[in-house]
């Protein structure tokens, strides 16, 4: 099991390595010599990372009103109705992560609002990453934590407001020390 783990991330640094190696100022060659070259603006596209402080959120706003309605048109086929999904797929719920089986979701697990964000504005709806608005995402992230009972329904999220959000487990991740 250790050894395939081992073989796997061998993989992956080999990809890495490949795709650094054949970068050049304009375009970047697939890893694996598939497909067509990628140009600088597309990987611009992608580079929308937002940290805990919020730095890199854009303007627009939304709330667990609006953010019903998009979450059961774009997200309940894989993460239900209420967010309670399959194992892999569950987003509310969760309890306490001091047992034997924790059950780690966005309410029990995720340290920072601001993650949720992220993750649903670069990949989601799966099948169209990239698709949703800023409203959109802002709405779907506050029905979320609607959701997991840490914001109100009408609480407005939007740059300002969604890195103030105290998640549960906020406190539960030792920072790693430069």
């Amino acid at each position: 099991m250790v050894v395939n783990q081992l073989i796997r991330l061998s993989v992956v640094f080999i990809f890495i390595g490949i795709a650094l190696g054949c970068a050049n100022s304009n375009q970047v060659a697939s890893p694996i010599g598939l497909g067509k070259s990628i140009s600088e603006n597309q990987i611009q596209a992608w580079n929308i990372d937002i940290g805990p402080s919020g730095v890199g959120l854009p303007a627009g706003s939304g709330t667990a009103i609006a953010g019903e309605k998009l979450f059961q048109q774009e997200c309940a086929s894989c993460h239900g109705n209420q967010g309670q999904g399959g194992p892999a797929n569950r987003l509310v719920g969760g309890g306490s992560l001091d047992t034997s089986k924790p059950v780690k979701t966005v309410g029990s697990f995720w340290p920072y609002s601001t993650t949720i964000f992220d993750y649903v504005k670069r990949a989601m709806p799966h099948q169209a990453p990239q698709s949703l608005t800023d409203d959109q995402v802002y709405a779907a992230t506050a029905y979320i934590l609607y959701l997991n009972n840490i914001i109100s329904r009408d609480e407005v999220m939007n740059a300002k407001a969604l890195p103030l959000v105290k998640m549960p487990n906020r406190d539960g991740f030792i920072p790693i020390a430069h």
